[in-house]
């Protein structure tokens, strides 16, 4: 059961500033036209950038960061909430969790940070260029995965809560400022915003294929194809980087007993050479097929969850100018 509340900007402001003591946060801050996730302290705080999609970064980082050792024991520190977060990158954590929590072998690096980590959404109320999270049955407002979802319209701080972590949190804040709750339904200010940026993202990818189109067309799409989009690819790893729901990584033995876990990327020349010297990958565009299978067939297959969740990231991040869906286009003409 959903509750919704509200309460001013300022007071909002000023409930962070008491929680930073209790907690690191993140959130978003605009950067010279770009954002991304920064640990906020009392001057950054009234800077956070609400309902405005993206963040540079996925969340997943926070999860699994991009290098980190192994074997070393978990050092002690505070809980986490992460403020600001879009729908597209919490739809992904239903395969980073999947992947990560299976239940014979979990990764307790990631678990413990999990469960130490409150998660608050937000909603979209604008559109970037690439964003096509409705093309795959998503929508541009979180619905899964989150513990509480913050919106900022019109100076006012509207709170929605989802799980039980959502509501400790919220009866921490309910000590620090007055709240006035709103029932159960949706704010209709809130639900017309949703509205608005749906059809918004629809009108711009109406040449998109669905999901399951998409899968039709990769399985079937002939070499050429490859070999033609493949060509400005400099095997930079970025869109791996970008992406929410890659989960590639390698492991390095290191002198003092330590084990490195990295980020790997398929576009990586070697990505998947033995040890006897072959290489199922070494044609680059082979290695460009297998991340769009990747996408849409071998990963929703083997977890039964969606491993792009329309956010655009890949395409902002391409050195070489690749647009993903001008390709998914092009196939399904």
């Amino acid at each position: 059961m959903t509750r919704h509340y509200q309460l001013g900007k300022e007071a909002w402001d000023g409930v962070l500033i008491n929680l930073s003591g209790a907690y690191r946060i993140y959130a978003p801050i605009m950067y010279e036209g770009y954002q991304d996730y920064e640990l906020m302290d009392n001057d950054l705080i009234p800077q956070i950038i609400y309902n405005s999609p993206k963040p540079v970064t996925p969340i997943k980082t926070f999860f699994s960061p991009i290098r980190e050792n192994v074997v070393s024991k978990p050092v002690p520190g505070l809980p986490v909430i992460i403020a600001g977060i879009p729908g597209c990158d919490l739809s992904a954590l239903d395969l980073l969790d999947k992947f990560y929590l299976d239940e014979e072998f979990p990764d307790p690096y990631y678990s413990r940070r999990r469960n130490e980590t409150v998660l608050i959404g937000a909603d979209c109320h604008s559109a970037n260029t690439h964003c096509h999270c409705t093309s795959y049955g998503l929508n541009p407002y979180p619905e899964k995965n989150q513990d509480m979802n913050v919106c900022l319209v019109d100076g006012i701080i509207y709170l929605s809560v989802y799980t039980s972590k959502g509501a400790k949190l919220l009866n921490k804040i309910q000590d620090m400022a007055s709240l006035q709750a709103m029932g159960e339904e949706t704010p209709g200010v809130i639900g017309d915003l949703r509205q608005k940026v749906k059809k918004e993202i629809e009108a711009n990818n109406m040449r998109l294929p669905n999901y399951q189109e998409t899968t039709n067309a990769l399985i079937n799409a002939e070499e050429t194809i490859w070999d033609h989009y493949c060509r400005t690819c400099v095997s930079c790893g970025a869109c791996a980087a970008v992406c929410p729901t890659c989960t590639c990584f390698l492991l390095i033995d290191r002198p003092g007993f330590e084990k490195i876990r990295q980020l790997d990327a398929c576009q990586y020349p070697g990505f998947e050479r033995m040890a006897g010297g072959e290489d199922p990958l070494k044609k680059m565009s082979l290695r460009f097929k297998n991340r769009y299978l990747c996408k849409y067939l071998y990963r929703p297959e083997k977890y039964e969850a969606i491993a792009c969740t329309g956010c655009g990231r890949c395409i902002e991040a391409c050195i070489g100018k690749i647009d993903k869906n001008e390709l998914l286009v092009e196939l399904t003409k």
